[in-house]
């Protein structure tokens, strides 16, 4: 019987069922049942998070309570919307801008974890570099069509460390790509160490910095990190 209950679980896709079935204690038939369906649901969302956390490749961070002490945070938006990733819901973007290890990345990580787990949000992170190489190399072997795609189906694009290294005309032109497939379709984090007058050392061209700009700055929050460097202190301190 237990092989048939199992067989049954099986073709129904009830992996935590199938295997753990007979480990279930209740004073009922209805009780049971809940346990078993609790189980089974907790163990699909737990791994429907695991799978989004794999995919977003992000950075690893420590547990310690984020700093906001240093942050400036514009009217028409919280910490707690930040963090929670309520911004993302309405499509709208947050661009950190501030000097080297004031936290940017940590920040937009954080943001990245709370939308998976709180809303089961699709996230891929990226530093501008590595998806603009990616771009090229898609679009040089005709693969770029479904690398646009599997953006396409994100609600968070995160983009760190714009300003860190100027781009190709062609890698420019790939990237405004993305950006626009996104202008209003999703959200965007993106972290810099540039106010936006500098931005054309990345891109080159002032008609698509401008573009550029124009379509990430709409729908968008301008969080400045000040002070020194996170990084640096602990260095110090050591």
């Amino acid at each position: 019987m237990k092989d048939q209950i199992a067989a049954y679980a099986k073709r129904l896709k009830l992996s935590w069922i199938r295997e753990h079935f007979d480990e279930i204690e209740a004073t009922n038939n209805q009780e049971y049942l809940l346990q078993l369906f609790e189980k089974e649901v907790q163990n699909r969302e737990e791994r429907k998070v695991n799978l989004l956390l794999s995919q977003a490749q992000l950075p690893k961070t420590g547990n310690q309570p984020y700093q906001w002490d240093h942050i400036q945070i514009p009217q028409g938006i919280n910490r707690e919307i930040i963090l929670n990733g309520e911004f993302i819901q309405s499509r709208e973007n947050l661009i950190l801008y501030g000097g080297v290890g004031t936290g940017k990345t940590y920040l937009a990580t954080l943001v990245s974890l709370n939308a998976i787990h709180r809303f089961g949000s699709k996230v891929k992170f990226f530093t501008v570099a590595s998806l603009v190489n990616k771009l090229i190399e898609a679009n040089q072997n005709g693969n770029l069509p479904k690398l646009i795609k599997q953006i396409e189906k994100l609600d968070l694009l995160v983009l760190d460390e714009l300003g860190y290294i100027p781009l190709h005309k062609e890698g420019a032109e790939l990237l405004f790509q993305v950006i626009s497939m996104c202008y209003e379709n999703k959200s965007i984090v993106i972290t810099t160490n540039l106010q936006f007058g500098q931005w054309n050392h990345v891109f080159g061209d002032p008609i698509l910095t401008e573009a550029v700009i124009d379509r990430l700055i709409h729908h968008s929050h301008l969080l400045v990190f000040n002070g020194e460097s996170f990084r640096y202190k602990e260095s110090l301190i050591q």
